[in-house]
């Protein structure tokens, strides 16, 4: 199984460390070709994860996405939502219906306001049973260190999935399965929203008991929205998921509470009194739950669940809502 990467920032750094830890070599598609040279000479990423040190011999760097396509079975997307559409549209519908595809996105698509499985059948008729998940609760930056972490991976079929779990699986990393693929894509996308909010709160200086509470509110709010959109979907399994495991509260909870939480980051900045345009500068990047927010205060509308945290967040992050005004609001239905 010949896997190829694709995307160069910290996550998609963390994934190719697993996969050569594990002894796979694989194909690694970076856009900045300084980068790639650098890595080929250095053995490291110059720009993120620069402690995870590769084996040459194991890497197929190249910047033309198509030759890392073709010379790949299994394509894991490790790029930031706001850029896989176009990304994707570079490559031939033919070429990638042919592949099996693991999505390491943790949001959704803004153009199309989709998951990336939904895109992909939209636009090409990408087979669901061809289509895997690659969730946390796991930060980049302690797989560098080699800390003890668990991944979560999704996919319709238990036998195949565990299958290509296998080659993630090694001294500090442990594989989980899960056949909900939609619930714990969406899960992930929540875990950015709510986090961001567990910053703002932070920078309007609540404490860890109200936070306590916030996150414990943001955990009920996400399990009725996903048992309402995997009904509603009609893509929910009999078996109901453990929404306390790992790739659902786990995640939450690390994002929320973590200092390598970007959304964490992004957030405390709000709370701070930052507009969003000064974090983005300031932080050099867009926190995934920015652009997610947007997505399910959409989504929802459709869906209908009870989501006040959540429709809060948006409207600070979207409407010029103030960020004390906000919370003040979310203080009256914790109570």
């Amino acid at each position: 199984m010949q896997f190829g990467i694709i995307g160069g920032g910290s996550w998609a750094t963390a994934i190719a460390k697993i996969l050569t830890d594990n002894g796979n070599s694989i194909n690694w598609w970076i856009r900045n070709n300084e980068s790639i040279q650098y890595i080929k000479k250095r053995k490291h990423n110059p720009h993120y994860l620069s402690g995870a040190y590769f084996n040459p011999a194991q890497l197929a760097l190249n910047d033309n996405l198509l030759e890392v396509v073709n010379a790949s079975d299994v394509l894991v997307i490790a790029v930031p939502s706001a850029f896989v559409e176009e990304i994707l549209s570079r490559i031939p519908a033919e070429l990638l219906l042919s592949k099996k595809i693991i999505s390491a996105v943790k949001g959704i698509l803004p153009g199309s306001n989709l998951l990336l499985n939904e895109y992909l059948t939209n636009s090409i008729g990408f087979s669901i049973d061809q289509y895997f998940t690659l969730l946390g609760p796991c930060h980049a930056e302690e797989v560098a260190a080699e800390k003890l972490s668990y991944l979560t991976f999704s996919g319709k079929e238990q036998r195949e999935t565990a299958e290509i779990a296998s080659h993630f699986k090694t001294d500090y990393i442990n594989t989980i399965i899960n056949t909900d693929v939609i619930g714990v894509q969406y899960a992930a996308v929540l875990k950015n929203i709510y986090a961001l909010g567990a910053g703002i709160a932070h920078g309007l200086e609540y404490g860890d008991n109200f936070q306590s509470v916030y996150i414990a509110a943001s955990a009920n709010e996400m399990v009725e929205f996903l048992k309402r959109i995997t009904a509603k979907e009609s893509l929910h399994s009999k078996a109901i998921p453990n929404y306390a495991a790992s790739v659902y509260l786990g995640d939450l909870l690390v994002t929320c509470y973590s200092l390598y939480s970007r959304n964490r980051t992004f957030g405390n900045m709000i709370g701070k009194g930052y507009s969003v345009k000064s974090a983005t500068l300031e932080l050099n990047m867009v926190a995934e739950g920015y652009n997610a927010s947007k997505c399910i205060f959409k989504t929802n509308q459709l869906v209908e669940a009870e989501m006040p945290i959540a429709s809060i967040i948006y409207k600070i992050l979207w409407e010029q809502l103030p960020a004390e005004e906000g919370f003040n609001s979310i203080e009256t239905f914790l109570a």
